[in-house]
């Protein structure tokens, strides 16, 4: 007798992904609601992140229906380097080490992420590996956004979900020329050296 295999339904590996909710109360993170609630202090919050400043307070309401809060203790590992990603972090407080393995394998720190700090904007939109690990150093606040939510901001709000795009392309090209300059530089000094 021959042993058959019955394919999975897109329904049942549905059942068991596990949500990005799921992973971080996992991990230990205390969840307390909808970031909407919160959305006075994550309004003071947007002027410094760049992928949200910009937004007024009733935009900031509405990206906060699709965000949640949680508490995070001292030393927990929110976002680990190299895996994927689909979900960011807004740091509403507390302090975050961003930390990247180097050469013996070892990690050093690049950063320290201070409240209004954004986390994992990057892998939450392309799905590329995690950058850097982002290990909390205190108690910290975060709302949290994950890929799914954002697509039913663009969905729902669509006028709010392209006003993120937008910034998030702007970040993007900011960056992008910022490391340019820095190539430039180093070809420069590698040939004048």
């Amino acid at each position: 007798m021959q042993a058959t295999s019955t394919p999975v339904s897109a329904h049942a590996s549905q059942r068991t992904r596990i949500s990005p909710h799921e992973r971080l109360t996992a991990l230990g993170l205390a969840p307390l609601g909808r970031a909407s609630e919160f959305a006075d202090d994550i309004y003071s919050l947007m002027a410094k992140t760049p992928l949200f400043s910009g937004l007024d307070m009733a935009e900031t309401r509405a990206l906060g229906e699709f965000m949640y809060v949680y508490d995070a203790p001292p030393g927990l590992t929110l976002i680990n380097e190299g895996d994927s990603g689909d979900f960011m972090v807004l740091l509403m407080s507390g302090m975050v080490d961003v930390l990247r393995r180097n050469r013996y394998n070892y990690p050093s720190r690049i950063a320290v992420a201070h409240a209004g700090h954004a986390l994992g904007e990057m892998s939450m939109f392309d799905g590329e590996p995690r950058f850097a690990s982002c290990v909390t150093l205190e108690q910290c606040r975060l709302a949290v956004l994950t890929r799914d939510s954002l697509m039913m901001v663009l969905q729902d709000e669509p006028k709010l979900g392209n006003k993120i795009l937008l910034k998030l392309v702007q970040l993007l090209s900011e960056r992008l020329r910022q490391t340019s300059a820095k190539l430039v530089s180093y070809l420069e000094a590698a040939r004048d050296a």
